[in-house]
């Protein structure tokens, strides 16, 4: 297998690895970025930006949706025995005990 140096015909010249001294803050995973040439955007300024537009005129003039009113919600409660004492109804059975 042949070398770097002779390839190119020349001396490589390799900087001496430091044990200690000065060292460079390695970031999250051992990974230090400094620049990125096509920086992603993340998810919500993603969003913000890739919005759809209204552009048209018919679709900036349109008004939302005018829906009519729900109908009244049922009682949350509502009483299933009635209140008299009727002596052919049986008593409802006790809560069970957890």
């Amino acid at each position: 297998m042949s070398t770097v140096s002779s390839i190119f015909g020349g001396r490589l010249v390799v900087a001496p690895v430091s044990s200690g001294g000065s060292r460079i803050p390695i970031g999250v995973g051992g990974v230090v970025i400094e620049c990125s040439s096509r920086p992603k955007k993340k998810a919500t300024a993603h969003h913000i930006k890739t919005r759809p537009r209204k552009t048209q005129p018919w679709d900036i003039k349109r008004k939302p949706t005018v829906y009519p009113p729900l109908p009244p919600l049922p009682p949350e409660w509502s009483v299933v025995i009635p209140a008299a004492d009727d002596s052919d109804t049986p008593p409802p059975p006790p809560p069970l005990a957890a």
